[in-house]
């Protein structure tokens, strides 16, 4: 006789945990799965201390055999997402799934169905993801790259999710890619060239942040991310909470040097976020800074050496865009960061992204600094009906 799966919203820290936990048991046996930091997970679902929840509201669930979790899901809706235009991805009538884990087809149905339902009941109409939990965060689910470990921020996930996902009547609604490049190799003449005409333009002056003035200089990056990401699919703005509380999770990966603002006449214009890869200090903890990980991790963040970066984001002013000073200004940013990376990180490879599949213009940076792709994630969409329980 089958084991009935059974579906309920978690309550309490008993439950948080064992929503927590679920991941590290279903991923325990991929050697190339990090183990996240369990207080940043539990950080990341914790309104007190997500700005997110400032805009949206989310419930967690929790498929259970037996007393046993086999299937943890979230439901979500962000009041900010129904705001934007349709046509850029979200817009009325949009819900969205996301830390999704499953060990088995039954208990994904399972969770799938409950988190449809709960979005249903709640006027919803289309359903996206996954997306862990903001837009911001871990977008997509990893369908090309399984065969190495993520970066820091990058999600990866077992490569039966996406066949039960689209069992479930879901559609890829959108590609994000990742592209990876060797740091250590100079960039092609014609892209050194452009860094030098850029160099002798008394109007362009690149430089690094300040750490010391930290509130202003983020509130100087958000103000260019609004406007350069404005019209992208997905878009969704930042607000001063998440970038208070993002502050507060990212300031330790914060090194000078490897985040520069551009600007053109005076005025900044342009970003680029570089962070080394946490990933190769968290990888060996198993999640846990008890009882010495939080001391290596201390000594790691004085001055970290990594195999990896990541470029998590990077942005010019929409007025500029599609300009040929976007394009130097940018080649500028990354080669300034690339020098700094190798020289004083130790780095030999870096990331970026993730990157929309028709951005063209990122895809063009990318191509012309001979990176190459090396991880895609989809962002599945379905619609429902609004009010009903939905029985695929």
């Amino acid at each position: 006789m089958t084991t009935q799966t059974r579906v309920r919203p978690i309550s309490g820290k008993r439950d948080i945990k064992a929503f927590i936990d679920l991941a590290y048991r279903l991923n325990q046996d991929d050697p190339n799965w990090v183990p996240p930091l369990r207080s940043e997970v539990a950080g990341t679902i914790d309104p007190k201390k997500n700005g997110w929840f400032s805009h949206a509201e989310a419930q967690l669930f929790l498929a259970e055999r037996d007393g046993r979790p086999v299937a943890r899901i979230s439901a979500h809706i962000d009041r900010l997402a129904l705001e934007q235009p349709p046509e850029q991805g979200f817009g009325p009538g949009t819900g969205f799934f996301g830390l999704f884990e499953a060990e088995d087809w039954d208990a994904a149905f399972a969770v799938l169905n409950e988190a449809e339902a709960w979005l249903a009941a709640r006027g919803t109409t289309r359903v996206l993801g996954p997306v862990s939990l903001s837009v911001w965060e871990e977008p997509g689910l990893l369908v090309r790259g399984h065969d190495h470990a993520p970066v820091v921020m990058m999600g990866h996930h077992r490569p039966e999710y996406a066949g039960w996902i689209e069992a479930m009547g879901y559609a890829p609604a959108k590609k994000l890619l990742t592209y990876e490049l060797d740091v250590r190799q100079q960039f092609p003449p014609i892209i050194q060239r452009i860094i030098a005409s850029g160099e002798k333009n008394s109007r362009i002056n690149v430089r690094r942040v300040d750490k010391s003035r930290f509130a202003e200089e983020a509130a100087i990056i958000l103000g260019i991310l609004n406007d350069a990401w404005s019209d992208n699919w997905g878009f969704v703005p930042l607000t001063d909470a998440e970038v208070a509380d993002v502050g507060k999770k990212l300031k330790p990966l914060v090194f000078e040097d490897l985040i520069m603002i551009a600007e053109l006449d005076g005025e900044p214009v342009a970003f680029m976020i570089t962070l080394p890869d946490l990933n190769e200090a968290i990888a060996p903890l198993n999640g846990n800074l008890l009882p010495f990980g939080w001391a290596k991790l201390l000594l790691w963040l004085r001055r970290p050496k990594v195999r990896s970066m990541r470029v998590p984001l990077m942005g010019v002013v929409k007025h500029l865009q599609s300009s040929r000073m976007a394009s130097q200004l940018a080649f500028m940013m990354i080669e300034y960061i690339r020098r700094a990376a190798v020289s004083e990180y130790g780095a030999t490879r870096g990331e970026i992204g993730w990157i929309l599949d028709d951005n063209q213009g990122m895809v063009a940076i990318a191509d012309a600094i001979r990176s190459r792709v090396n991880r895609e994630y989809l962002i599945y969409a379905k619609p429902i009906a609004a009010g009903t329980l939905n029985q695929t």
